[in-house]
Protein backbone atom coordinates (compact mmCIF):
# COMPACT_ATOMS: atom_id res chain seq x y z
CA UNK A 1 0.00 0.00 0.00
CA UNK A 2 1.17 3.31 -1.01
CA UNK A 3 1.08 6.42 0.47
CA UNK A 4 -1.56 7.83 -2.29
CA UNK A 5 -3.62 4.90 -1.50
CA UNK A 6 -3.48 5.52 2.32
CA UNK A 7 -5.75 8.39 1.99
CA UNK A 8 -9.50 7.47 2.01
CA UNK A 9 -11.25 7.83 -1.03
CA UNK A 10 -15.09 9.70 -1.14
CA UNK A 11 -15.90 11.95 1.30
CA UNK A 12 -13.36 14.51 2.84
CA UNK A 13 -10.81 12.40 5.15
CA UNK A 14 -10.17 13.60 8.78
CA UNK A 15 -7.35 15.79 8.70
CA UNK A 16 -5.63 13.19 11.20
CA UNK A 17 -5.93 9.90 8.88
CA UNK A 18 -4.34 12.42 5.65
CA UNK A 19 -1.41 13.71 8.26
CA UNK A 20 -1.03 10.01 9.62
CA UNK A 21 -1.39 8.59 6.17
CA UNK A 22 1.26 11.01 4.42
CA UNK A 23 3.86 11.00 7.81
CA UNK A 24 6.18 8.37 6.20
CA UNK A 25 5.93 10.13 2.91
CA UNK A 26 6.89 13.92 3.93
CA UNK A 27 9.43 12.76 6.73
CA UNK A 28 11.07 10.55 3.46
CA UNK A 29 10.99 13.67 0.63
CA UNK A 30 12.37 16.17 3.39
CA UNK A 31 15.54 14.08 4.27
CA UNK A 32 15.86 13.51 0.63
CA UNK A 33 15.39 17.09 -0.19
CA UNK A 34 17.83 18.36 2.81
CA UNK A 35 20.20 15.88 1.45
CA UNK A 36 20.44 16.48 -2.00
CA UNK A 37 20.18 20.51 -1.35
CA UNK A 38 23.56 19.86 0.89
CA UNK A 39 25.39 21.19 -2.10
CA UNK A 40 23.95 24.57 -1.52
CA UNK A 41 22.65 26.49 1.38
CA UNK A 42 21.75 23.99 4.25
CA UNK A 43 17.88 23.41 4.31
CA UNK A 44 16.71 21.25 7.70
CA UNK A 45 14.38 18.03 7.09
CA UNK A 46 12.83 19.23 10.26
CA UNK A 47 12.41 22.52 9.12
CA UNK A 48 10.61 21.37 5.39
CA UNK A 49 8.23 18.78 6.99
CA UNK A 50 7.05 21.63 9.07
CA UNK A 51 6.82 24.15 5.62
CA UNK A 52 4.81 20.92 4.05
CA UNK A 53 2.54 20.51 7.13
CA UNK A 54 1.49 24.07 7.17
CA UNK A 55 0.92 23.79 3.38
CA UNK A 56 -1.67 20.47 3.75
CA UNK A 57 -3.63 22.06 6.88
CA UNK A 58 -4.10 25.10 4.56
CA UNK A 59 -5.36 23.23 1.59
CA UNK A 60 -7.42 20.61 3.94
CA UNK A 61 -8.63 23.63 5.16
CA UNK A 62 -9.15 25.47 1.82
CA UNK A 63 -9.74 22.78 -1.50
CA UNK A 64 -9.27 19.58 0.23
CA UNK A 65 -7.00 16.53 -0.14
CA UNK A 66 -5.00 16.81 -2.90
CA UNK A 67 -6.30 14.05 -5.91
CA UNK A 68 -2.35 12.74 -5.51
CA UNK A 69 -1.06 12.87 -2.54
CA UNK A 70 2.12 11.96 -3.54
CA UNK A 71 2.71 14.04 -6.02
CA UNK A 72 1.24 16.92 -4.08
CA UNK A 73 4.08 16.16 -1.19
CA UNK A 74 6.42 16.00 -3.64
CA UNK A 75 5.88 18.82 -5.33
CA UNK A 76 5.60 20.92 -2.42
CA UNK A 77 8.60 19.73 -0.39
CA UNK A 78 10.84 20.25 -3.41
CA UNK A 79 8.80 24.14 -3.57
CA UNK A 80 9.35 24.82 -0.02
CA UNK A 81 13.20 23.76 0.04
CA UNK A 82 13.62 25.93 -3.40
CA UNK A 83 12.09 28.68 -0.90
CA UNK A 84 14.39 27.80 1.85
CA UNK A 85 17.14 28.14 0.01
CA UNK A 86 16.55 31.45 -1.00
CA UNK A 87 16.14 32.42 1.88
CA UNK A 88 18.59 31.52 3.39
CA UNK A 89 20.88 33.15 0.33
CA UNK A 90 19.69 36.11 1.60
CA UNK A 91 20.18 35.87 4.98
CA UNK A 92 22.23 38.49 6.56
CA UNK A 93 23.19 39.23 10.38
CA UNK A 94 21.77 42.31 11.63
CA UNK A 95 23.93 44.93 12.03
CA UNK A 96 22.93 48.83 13.18
CA UNK A 97 25.86 50.95 11.77
CA UNK A 98 23.94 54.15 11.91
CA UNK A 99 23.77 53.79 15.89
CA UNK A 100 25.67 56.34 17.60
CA UNK A 101 28.83 55.00 19.36
CA UNK A 102 28.66 55.65 23.01
CA UNK A 103 32.37 55.19 23.32
CA UNK A 104 32.66 58.68 23.86
CA UNK A 105 30.67 58.95 26.89
CA UNK A 106 31.78 57.36 29.99
CA UNK A 107 27.89 57.67 31.34
CA UNK A 108 25.82 56.09 28.76
CA UNK A 109 28.87 53.31 28.97
CA UNK A 110 28.06 52.50 32.49
CA UNK A 111 24.11 52.83 32.11
CA UNK A 112 24.87 50.54 29.06
CA UNK A 113 26.82 48.38 31.14
CA UNK A 114 24.33 48.28 33.79
CA UNK A 115 21.62 47.86 31.75
CA UNK A 116 23.26 44.50 30.07
CA UNK A 117 23.80 42.95 33.33
CA UNK A 118 20.12 43.77 34.55
CA UNK A 119 18.94 42.15 31.16
CA UNK A 120 21.33 39.35 31.65
CA UNK A 121 20.71 38.41 34.62
CA UNK A 122 17.17 38.42 34.15
CA UNK A 123 16.98 36.27 31.22
CA UNK A 124 19.48 33.54 33.31
CA UNK A 125 16.35 33.41 35.53
CA UNK A 126 13.71 32.09 32.97
CA UNK A 127 12.47 28.69 32.88
CA UNK A 128 14.15 25.56 30.50
CA UNK A 129 15.42 26.14 27.25
CA UNK A 130 13.94 30.08 27.03
CA UNK A 131 17.26 31.04 29.08
CA UNK A 132 19.08 29.43 26.21
CA UNK A 133 17.43 29.82 23.15
CA UNK A 134 17.94 34.32 24.42
CA UNK A 135 21.28 34.54 25.97
CA UNK A 136 22.16 32.96 22.34
CA UNK A 137 20.08 35.56 20.54
CA UNK A 138 21.64 38.26 23.08
CA UNK A 139 25.16 36.40 22.09
CA UNK A 140 27.64 39.40 20.96
CA UNK A 141 28.65 37.05 17.75
CA UNK A 142 24.92 38.20 16.54
CA UNK A 143 24.15 34.67 15.20
CA UNK A 144 21.93 33.95 12.65
CA UNK A 145 18.57 31.41 13.14
CA UNK A 146 19.98 28.83 11.34
CA UNK A 147 23.32 29.02 13.20
CA UNK A 148 20.96 29.32 16.77
CA UNK A 149 19.34 26.35 15.68
CA UNK A 150 21.96 24.22 15.50
CA UNK A 151 23.16 25.77 18.36
CA UNK A 152 20.64 24.62 20.67
CA UNK A 153 19.45 21.25 18.43
CA UNK A 154 15.99 22.95 17.40
CA UNK A 155 14.21 23.30 14.08
CA UNK A 156 14.62 26.84 12.65
CA UNK A 157 11.26 27.35 12.09
CA UNK A 158 10.01 27.16 15.48
CA UNK A 159 12.46 30.06 17.03
CA UNK A 160 10.59 32.67 16.35
CA UNK A 161 7.32 31.29 18.03
CA UNK A 162 9.38 30.28 20.94
CA UNK A 163 11.57 33.55 21.18
CA UNK A 164 7.71 34.93 21.12
CA UNK A 165 6.45 33.24 23.98
CA UNK A 166 9.98 33.72 25.71
CA UNK A 167 10.14 37.43 25.09
CA UNK A 168 6.29 37.21 27.06
CA UNK A 169 7.39 35.63 29.87
CA UNK A 170 10.44 38.03 30.02
CA UNK A 171 8.25 40.82 29.82
CA UNK A 172 5.89 39.64 32.67
CA UNK A 173 8.68 38.62 35.06
CA UNK A 174 10.18 42.04 34.41
CA UNK A 175 6.37 43.95 34.45
CA UNK A 176 6.55 42.30 37.70
CA UNK A 177 10.21 43.66 39.46
CA UNK A 178 9.61 47.07 38.20
CA UNK A 179 6.84 49.06 39.81
CA UNK A 180 4.50 50.83 37.27
CA UNK A 181 4.70 54.64 37.51
CA UNK A 182 2.10 56.60 39.42
CA UNK A 183 -0.30 58.75 37.24
CA UNK A 184 0.44 62.78 37.73
CA UNK A 185 -1.71 65.33 36.88
CA UNK A 186 -4.98 65.84 38.09
CA UNK A 187 -6.89 62.81 38.97
CA UNK A 188 -10.53 61.89 38.20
Amino acid sequence: MTPADAVPAGPAPAPASVVRALLPLVSAEARAEATASATGAAVEPADLEQAVWLRLLERLAGEGPPPDPAGWVRSTVRGEARRARRTVRHERPYRDDSAPDPGGCPERLALGAAERRALRAAVDRLPGRCARLLAALLAPSDPTYREIAGKLGMSQGSLGPIRSRCLGCLRRMLAAEVAAPELRGKGR
